[in-house]
């Protein structure tokens, strides 16, 4: 196999990268607003089982490929095909994940981009305690499309330089500041909003299961979640992998991944919850419900303009340390087939995703009447920002997912999976079982209650 042009300086560094990479939008903005849309208690049980039978699994497989193809995930796919007799058009679901990536990130900035204005128009304006007038706020937000694009260049500029700038010196010296001020600043809002809200609402609401809300739906949504919080589908961990030094321990880097991800999710609910049911407001209010449910709650709490702030300041914050994930994908890819250098990588790479986010930006203003996909039944309506989720979310992540546990299980030799896991007999039995089987029965069924829905 060839050997990467760089490495990772220690395991801490890889794993921080790793949790950086899972530890995004999906746990800090998303979570908790599919939580409220899907009824709460029982859509975390679902979203927890899912991260245990199906995601963790696909996070194995994707590490052991990743480190025994040390290439990118197309060339790593592609190496480890060849070494166990298989097609090299397996390859196939690696440009599935990069394009998937692609698609994400141009979005994923715009939203960012969200984060950053909002830091910077709550702590000169502070907060209103009006909804109408922070729910105003919002929608004049969206009406903008220069602002926007103007903060959505700033976020996917300053991601693209620490791409540029290496593995090591990049995206491993950025997560080593992203992540525990992260985690910090995550526990401390969870603290504070529990202090001041309703804590018991919260926690009811989170953990509380209620079987009459459960559906095919909320499993589909559950299951889209996880694959959209930790990327497993889109290959990332393979590209990440590529970088690891052989005596690193696969398994604890996807253990520590999976647990950091989840608490960091439960922990941003309790951050949300208590202050909006203190308030009695929505909890189901959908993508608003970070940018105008929550300012209306933190506005009527002591220090709620501060912790807006440091609330939208944690947003940014993990949607960075995901973006860079996402970039490095395309960026491995041009360095290989191009041979592009990494500077010229990233800068070609961050452009394109970049100019696709302007229909996004688009989408909420000038496109909003524009609905690419009016033929395909469900998405009717939807505009190019939601075709986009939707599509990545329910369409390519599921795909890859499906791709890459096949891979893992039938293709990949069961001895390069054992080693580069350190597994014995048993407990490489019990996750070939998981990935030839269970994993492809759990994103078909998903995939067949959105065809239903």
């Amino acid at each position: 196999m060839a050997q990467p042009a760089s490495y990772w300086s220690s395991g801490t560094g890889f794993i921080l990268a790793a949790m950086g990479s899972a530890v995004g939008l999906g746990s800090i903005w998303k979570f908790p607003y599919e939580v409220g849309t899907n009824g709460g208690g029982v859509f975390v049980l679902l979203y927890l089982l899912g991260l245990g039978l199906i995601v963790f699994p696909l996070m194995l497989a994707e590490l052991a490929i990743g480190r025994r193809g040390r290439s990118d995930a197309v060339g790593s796919l592609a190496a480890v095909a060849r070494a166990g007799a298989g097609s090299g058009g397996w390859a196939a679901v690696g440009v599935v994940g990069v394009v998937g990536a692609v698609l994400i990130l141009s979005f994923y900035s715009v939203i960012g981009g969200w984060a950053i204005a909002y830091i910077v128009d709550t702590a000169r304006h502070g907060l209103a305690g009006d909804a109408a007038r922070l729910r105003a706020r919002y929608d004049a937000l969206l009406a903008a499309p220069v602002r926007m694009t103007i903060c959505h260049t700033a976020f996917m500029a300053v991601t693209a330089l620490i791409v540029a700038r290496g593995v090591a010196d990049g995206i491993e010296r950025a997560s080593r500041y992203l992540m525990p001020g992260l985690i910090v600043l995550v526990v401390v809002l969870a603290a504070y909003s529990m202090s001041q809200g309703e804590a018991r609402a919260a926690l009811r609401f989170l953990f509380e299961v209620d079987l009459a809300r459960l559906s095919p739906r909320t499993a589909l949504e559950a299951l889209g979640l996880g694959f959209f919080s930790i990327g497993v589908g889109l290959s990332v961990m393979i590209t990440y992998a590529a970088y690891a030094r052989p005596e690193l321990g696969l398994r604890q880097v996807a253990i520590v991944t999976l647990l950091s991800d989840t608490a960091i999710s439960l922990l941003a609910g309790l951050a949300v919850f208590p202050v909006v049911f203190a308030e009695r407001l929505d909890p189901a209010s959908g993508p608003g419900l970070m940018f105008v449910t929550l300012p209306v709650a933190f506005a009527r709490i002591p220090l709620g303009t501060a912790a807006a702030v440091a609330f939208f300041v944690l947003l940014t914050m993990a949607a960075l340390a995901s973006a860079i994930s996402l970039l490095e994908m395309p960026v491995a890819l041009a360095g290989r087939w191009l041979g592009w250098s990494r500077p010229r990588a990233a800068a070609g790479a961050a452009a394109a995703c970049w100019a696709l986010g302007l229909a996004s930006v688009l989408s909420f203003n000038a496109w909003s009447d524009w609905h690419p996909l009016a033929w395909v039944p469900g998405l009717a309506t939807a505009t190019a920002f939601e075709c986009l989720d939707h599509l990545t979310s329910n369409g390519l992540l599921p795909l890859g997912g499906l791709g890459l546990a096949l891979f893992g299980g039938w293709v990949m030799p069961r001895r390069a999976l054992a080693e580069e896991l350190g597994l014995g007999p048993s407990a490489t039995r019990v996750v070939l079982v998981a990935l030839r089987y269970v994993v492809p029965a759990g994103i078909v069924a998903a995939s067949l209650a959105s065809l239903a829905r």
